[in-house]
């Protein structure tokens, strides 16, 4: 026969027991052994198998369905309450348990905290297993969308284009209640018209507290489904989400450690993220690397006052745009006379502070010298003359370009592509992650840790390989019983050597 077909009538049997479900060398066994690895007093997960009342699911079998069902791209309480009936490798994982979607969803969202933890310790084991050094980090960020939709996102202009749009609802709804009136007098025709009228304050109601809620926070915008999240611009147009931040290590490109935000863009989270990867790995790290995106000279400064070599571009080097004649970087700046010499030999004087007060602004000290010169059109065409800007770091700045464009600093940064950005392709597409499930900052925290370390398995695994990946897990969790055993037999010695207890006659 050439074509081979499938027997649904054949007769087959399962492996006896549930652990030969799966094949020694199956992925799944190491998710199995990284959970185990975990400590769940550390991450706050309550382990109480004497709780009376009634029995809930293994915290721990909960967390590894969470960590394997991430690392495969199955994210849904349903998907995955579908697995553990019918994928192999879930029900062994499970052990046979069954927990429903409910179950599922309560155990995530309780749990937050925990699983925003669960990359911490994760990190820590690489520190162990020597695969983090933490001498170079590479900062990335990605808009990752909300679980809410931007048709709830309102603004100012917004609330009051509606309230404008219900007036005139009202109005017209009014009218038609006084032509029906007159028309048909003493005939209960006035219903539906009062129905809509409430319909339209109501709305005109939820609107004004909106507004009211915009006055109060100080926001420019709000979602009224997920308050955190904000109007994100990105290659694949508007859209409520967060800003994704990781930090990865040079060394095999592990994550260490990930955060959320809800800003537009990447200026001002470069200290912020290298101070979180430097708490989370326990030392600081002597080179920070990020895109053009975080060149905030201020917040580079924070960064650099600490000793760490800073690997940033500004805007102008990523453009690749050539430095114009009349560029400020062409003017000479006279340090002890605090003004700058244009290039036709004139002097542009301080004469006040930028708006947000990052810097000074200099301007020609007289008009007519920019308007009778032969550069006029060129350099400037304003009539009050030229005016430069000159930032509080300036030299800082001009100090990082020169660094920048070192060879062996190119070098380093060259491999941020290479390190930095391949979680965000592998979280995306590989897992198809294109929004949160869990609404909130802190929701979004979680979920970002989960993909972390669903990430930094992954890699590990294809590292060390299967079998080298659970031999280091077992023994990290045989080593942390042996020492939990040595300290419950040191109370238990202690207690021994206690004086006996004095009991009273009656």
């Amino acid at each position: 026969m050439a074509i081979r077909q499938g027997v649904r009538e054949q007769m087959e049997l399962l492996p006896p027991r549930i652990e030969q479900y799966v094949a020694e060398d199956a992925p799944v066994r190491v998710y199995d052994a990284f959970v185990e690895s975990l400590d769940l007093d550390e991450l706050g997960i309550l382990y109480e198998p004497m709780k009376e009342g009634n029995p809930c699911y293994d915290p721990r079998a909960m967390l590894k369905l969470l960590v394997y069902g991430y690392s495969y791209g199955v994210r849904s309480s349903r998907k995955l309450e579908r697995e553990v009936y019918y994928n192999l490798a879930f029900i062994w994982l499970m052990g046979g348990l069954k927990p429903d979607h409910k179950t599922i969803a309560e155990f995530r969202r309780k749990h937050k905290e925990a699983l925003k933890k669960t990359l911490r310790q994760c990190v820590r084991l690489c520190l162990k297993l020597d695969m983090i050094d933490g001498n170079v980090l590479f900062i990335d960020g990605s808009k990752i969308r909300a679980n809410a939709s931007i048709k709830n996102t309102w603004t100012m202009e917004k609330c009051q284009k509606v309230l404008e749009k219900t007036d005139k609802i009202i109005e017209a709804l009014i009218a038609e209640a006084e032509a029906i009136d007159k028309e048909e007098e003493g005939m209960p025709s006035l219903v539906s018209v009062k129905e809509k009228l409430g319909d339209a304050g109501a709305v005109k109601e939820r609107v004004k507290a909106i507004m009211e809620e915009l006055r109060c926070s100080g926001e420019t915008a709000i979602n009224t489904v997920d308050k955190e999240c904000v109007r994100a611009n990105s290659v694949h147009g508007t859209h409520s989400g967060y800003n994704a931040q990781i930090v990865v290590d040079k060394r095999h490109g592990l994550i260490a450690s990930c955060d959320v935000a809800n800003t537009n863009n990447d200026l001002g989270q470069f200290s912020v993220q290298v101070d979180k990867a430097q708490e989370e790995l326990g030392k600081k790290c002597q080179i920070a690397v990020a895109d053009s995106g975080y060149a905030d000279t201020d917040d580079l400064a924070k960064v650099d006052e600490q000793g760490i070599q800073v690997i940033v571009p500004t805007q102008m080097i990523a453009s690749g745009r050539e430095i114009g004649k009349f560029d400020k970087r062409n003017f000479r700046y006279d340090a002890e006379e605090d003004c700058y010499i244009c290039p036709g030999n004139n002097t542009l004087r301080y004469s006040g502070l930028t708006r947000k007060r990052k810097g000074k602004i200099y301007q020609i000290s007289d008009k007519g010298d920019c308007l009778g010169c032969c550069n006029f059109g060129k350099c400037t065409t304003s009539r009050n003359g030229r005016k430069v800007m000159r930032l509080n770091a300036e030299e800082l700045r001009n100090r990082l370009e020169r660094e920048y464009i070192l060879p062996q600093n190119q070098a380093i940064y060259k491999r941020r592509q290479e390190k930095a950005e391949l979680p965000y392709g592998h979280i995306k597409r590989n897992l198809g992650v294109s929004s949160f499930l869990l609404r909130g900052r802190e929701g979004a925290r979680a979920e970002m840790s989960i993909l972390s370390v669903c990430f930094n398995v992954r890699r590990m695994l294809s590292i060390l390989g299967h079998k080298g990946i659970i031999a280091k897990l077992k023994g990290i969790s045989s080593n942390k019983q042996t020492a939990a055993a040595l300290s419950i037999a040191m109370v238990v010695n202690n207690l021994q050597q206690l004086p006996p207890v004095l009991t009273l006659a009656s």
